[in-house]
């Protein structure tokens, strides 16, 4: 009933840039919370950075200052654009939307995950 697409991930050097797109689709009503999430290898997926739909944000310590959150409701996208990136950010990147579906049920949806690489 509802697909997130996420793209923008990939491989670039400490200190570069990267943007992560996250579009929705379906029965979608109306978007709530969007969020973004990453999980490192042998460790728990984590919260990175959220919005509200009234645009309030919200971000984890070590992206503080780095990361920008934001959104498109008209296109039902959310962005995350990091820049000063740290071999620490190296994660797989998700994508998270609470939302009401047409039926006027909630539901909550995960993205396919996108690969983000930070080289030293």
């Amino acid at each position: 009933q509802v697909q997130l697409v996420e793209s923008g991930g990939g491989l670039v050097q400490a200190g570069g840039s990267l943007r992560l797109s996250c579009a929705a689709s379906g029965s979608i009503y109306t978007i709530n919370a969007m969020g973004w999430y990453r999980q490192a290898p042998g460790k728990q997926r984590e919260l990175v950075a959220a919005i509200t739909s009234g645009s309030s944000t919200n971000y984890a310590d070590p992206v503080k200052g780095r990361f920008t959150i934001s959104r498109d409701n008209a296109k039902k996208t959310v962005y995350l654009q990091m820049n000063s990136l740290k071999p620490e950010d190296t994660a797989v990147y998700y994508c998270n939307v609470d939302l009401t579906l047409l039926t006027m049920k909630w539901g909550n949806y995960w993205g396919q995950g996108t690969q983000v690489t930070v080289s030293s």
